[in-house]
């Protein structure tokens, strides 16, 4: 099995076919100054696989991880492997920012895949189900079923699955179907005994129906296309059926988009939409026992080389396995969590504020989710806004959310009670523009001022604004986060939000929305960074600040993906300047972290585990990086614990990561901490800097190791048992607090 930490073949990897150019992401030396995006990415899908093979997770959590590395890689192609296709076929000759050409990293690709794959294959068929049906829960072939499970299968095609089937033949009179993204078929080939003609034809599995079948007992499983081949003879009455193969096509799911062509923007990517469907294909995906003939068909009329086409064992669309997830085996799962509600948000008896706004009233509150509910807190704050007679306008950015949200139902009632509700709803967030344009109306329907964001640029700050009429005048309360206004993923992403009564903060964020909903030119902010108006330029003038004090400089960033060259360079200034830097980099990291005389003060490590970490947190030391750090006032007396970062310095938490997309092609928000705040940042920022359970750490070499257990410190155990003990002291206090 091909182990994350094979340097060998991560130098193979980083040296096709390249020529060194001073000008293609080289030192002086020949020294690579930065690792390739694409393969980064591969990478981080091989942290997530890695979870699939830990066997200290339980069983069904495992596959569970399995099945979200398949997706990972689904999106790898649509949109990554897409693009590098789409600059291949328009002969685009430029080379990537580590040097290597389109062709290259195509090959480069394919060799990394050629590897996951094989050990996708070993811990589904050598590991997982083997282990899963010592436990009772089996996924099986239908040739191990017996006759009654059979039957009980056979009653189910007849009455579900046989009425939705469209089989679709192609002769000279047929010609051969679309494929539509990411479909699971059945290429059959079918004789006819009269005339001895042989036919091909292609069965879409219907997406709507669960991938794995349950049987009577709830414990066995059966891939539904299996299923499906097993009836054939219902569906091609009179033939033979010669041969059948599942397959499965991966196309072009970038979204492009002339906005400024573009007379109506939600017409415009409905088209857009439409169009997508008939992307180019990028990817064949084929059971290994397929024909030469059905492949080579089903390559040429895709218009796919030999290259495209990977060979796969057992099921191709892994998706179903959800339905396997949610069977009724707890011992098999994680513990379920029950997040807590912010201490700061508790009212006199314990249990939640009944008056949100006087909580944030009486000081700035930091939520941490999912440890920190999401519904108590931030979705509290738009449906409390909407029911508040006080409550005069309500403003809010929506990127990603569910069409159920609390949130969507909120601002929709305050609508209809004669407030004035303004969303920006972006409606070309990647994979959810079908459902925003969907509740987008809904919103109109109602009342709500509803926008669709900037020409050329996507709305991803998360931000929202209440302006309420109080005894003393207007007062304006605000949210700024770093995840989605969306009630599903709050409960498994890590994110990070503010809510505060800030007059500053909420003067920026009315500058904002003007800035969104109308016509404004206004660049200068109190507290906000803004992109693409001055994000970056306030981010390299801080790093630029810990530079000019060398050693005594510190930098902390915490964040999804590290990929703009301006800001790695920068950072790359700061180490060769004596500044220590600490990345918590989730997925991708460009950055080459301890490299002699280029970062050799820089590490770089990543958090992979139950919660998908997504919180942005930058700390810098302004001065403070010589101090002695103590862990005491920011971890409860739950030490102890290494200490790295001092009290002192700046905290911003927000919405953009360090990509040039982010700081140049989408409106983001990030804000100044208060100082009050800085204790839960450092502990957040901390843990995950001791953990030792979870955390992987990048090499020069562009490869990850994982972080060898010593202190046994995961921040996913940590911090949600620092939720709770703020939760239990908050309580005691308020209990104490009552006569």
């Amino acid at each position: 099995m091909r182990g994350v930490t094979d340097a060998t073949a991560a130098a193979a990897r980083l040296g096709i076919g390249v020529d060194v150019v001073p000008d293609a992401g080289f030192d002086v030396d020949g020294n690579r100054r930065y690792i390739n995006r694409e393969l980064s990415t591969i990478d981080f899908n091989r942290r997530v696989l890695a979870l699939a093979a830990n066997p200290e997770q339980p069983l069904l959590e495992r596959l569970k991880f399995l099945a979200i590395f398949c997706s990972n890689t689904d999106e790898l192609f649509e949109v990554r492997v897409a693009g590098l296709k789409d600059q291949q076929a328009a002969g685009v000759a430029s080379t990537a920012p580590d040097g290597l050409s389109v062709a290259d990293q195509l090959r480069a690709v394919r060799k990394e895949m050629e590897g996951l794959v094989e050990e996708r294959r070993h811990l589904l068929f050598d590991v997982l189900l083997p282990a899963l049906r010592e436990r009772g829960v089996i996924l099986c072939r239908w040739s191990e079923l017996d006759g009654e499970s059979r039957g009980a299968l056979r009653e189910v095609f007849e009455e579900r699955i046989f009425p939705v089937l469209t089989p679709l033949a192609v002769d000279p009179g047929h010609p051969f179907p679309y494929i539509s993204n990411l479909s699971l078929n059945l290429a059959v080939i079918v004789g006819d005994p009269q005339s001895g003609e042989r036919r091909f034809a292609r069965l879409k599995v219907p997406p709507l129906l669960p991938g794995f079948l349950a049987l009577p007992d709830g414990q066995r499983f059966v891939p539904l296309e299996q299923v499906i081949a097993a009836h054939l003879d219902a569906l091609f009455p009179g033939m033979e059926i010669e041969s059948h193969h599942p397959f499965r096509v991966t196309r072009n799911a970038d979204l492009t988009l002339e906005e400024d062509e573009a007379d109506d923007l939600l017409y415009a990517v409905e088209m857009e939409l439409r169009r997508r469907r008939f992307g180019r294909a990028v990817r064949l995906e084929v059971d290994r026992s397929i024909t030469d003939e059905v492949r080579t068909l089903l390559t040429r009329e895709l218009d796919l080389a030999a290259e495209d086409v990977y060979d796969m064992d057992g099921p191709l669309d892994l998706s179903g396995v959800w339905a396997v997830h949610d069977v009724d085996r707890p011992e098999l799962k994680d513990e379920p969590y029950s997040a807590t509600v912010p201490a700061a948000l508790l009212g006199p008896g314990g249990e939640a504020s009944g008056d949100l706004f006087a909580a944030i009233r009486q000081g700035d509150v930091l939520v941490h989710h999912p440890y920190e509910s999401f519904a108590m807190s931030t979705e509290a704050f738009v449906t409390e806004a909407s029911r508040d007679p006080g409550v005069l306008a309500i403003k809010q950015t929506l990127y990603r959310t569910s069409g159920d949200s609390p949130i969507v139902q909120a601002l929709i009632r305050a609508a209809e009670r004669g407030k004035q509700v303004a969303a920006l709803v972006e409606l070309k967030a990647r994979g959810d523009e079908a459902a925003n344009i969907g509740w987008a109306r809904a919103l109109e329907r109602a009342g709500v001022h509803v926008v669709y964001g900037l020409v050329g640029l996507k709305t991803h700050s998360k931000t929202a604004l209440v302006v309420r009429q109080e005894p003393d005048g207007i007062r304006r309360y605000c949210h700024i986060g770093t995840g989605n206004y969306n009630p599903a993923t709050a409960r498994l992403y890590e994110d990070i939000g503010i809510l505060s009564a800030s007059a500053q903060l909420g003067a920026d964020l009315t500058d904002l929305f003007n800035y969104l909903t109308g016509y404004s030119r206004r660049v200068e902010y109190r507290q906000l960074l803004v992109a693409p108006l001055g994000l970056r330029a306030r981010m390299l003038e801080l790093i630029e600040r810990e530079t000019r004090l060398a050693e005594r400089g510190r930098i902390v960033w915490k964040l999804n993906n590290l990929v703009d060259r301006e800001v790695i360079d920068a950072l790359y200034r700061a180490s060769g300047a004596g500044v220590r830097i600490d990345l918590i980099t989730r997925a991708i990291c460009c950055l080459r972290p301890g490299v002699p005389g280029l970062s050799d003060n820089i590490s770089v490590r990543s958090l992979v585990g139950r919660w998908l970490e997504h919180s942005r947190v930058f700390y810098f030391g302004a001065g403070h990086g010589g101090d002695e750090a103590s862990p005491a006032e920011c971890l409860d007396g739950r030490g102890p614990l290494p200490a790295s970062i001092p009290a002192g310095g700046d905290y911003y938490i927000g919405s953009a990561d360090m990509m040039e997309r982010n700081l140049d092609r989408r409106v983001e928000a990030v804000v100044p901490v208060p100082a009050a705040l800085h204790p839960r940042l450092r502990e957040i920022l901390e843990v995950e800097l001791a953990d030792d359970r979870l955390a992987w750490r990048l090499q020069g070499d562009g490869t990850w190791t994982k972080v060898p257990t010593q202190l046994g410190i995961s921040a996913q155990d940590w911090l949600p048992e620092a939720a709770r003990l703020r939760d239990r002291a908050r309580r005691d206090d308020t209990q104490r607090m009552v006569p």
